[in-house]
């Protein structure tokens, strides 16, 4: 079960090689939420490819 969703795209080159770094900073900034799932994404028109990672999170319990 997840309670919330982030989702991160991409279209243009640069930031698709700036994408995993953004999401690495996300998740350092976010250390109270657990990652439950992902999901990963591309598409494609005649001009642009866009990548999109789709993550699933909740709320870390208290240990």
């Amino acid at each position: 079960m997840f309670t919330g969703v982030k989702v991160f795209s991409a279209t243009k080159a640069k930031e698709r090689e700036e994408l995993g770094g953004n999401v690495s900073r996300w998740i350092k900034s976010n250390p109270d939420l657990q990652i439950v799932d992902r999901e990963v994404r591309q598409s494609s028109d005649n001009e642009f490819h866009c990548f999109s990672l789709i993550l699933f999170y909740k709320k870390r319990e208290s240990s």
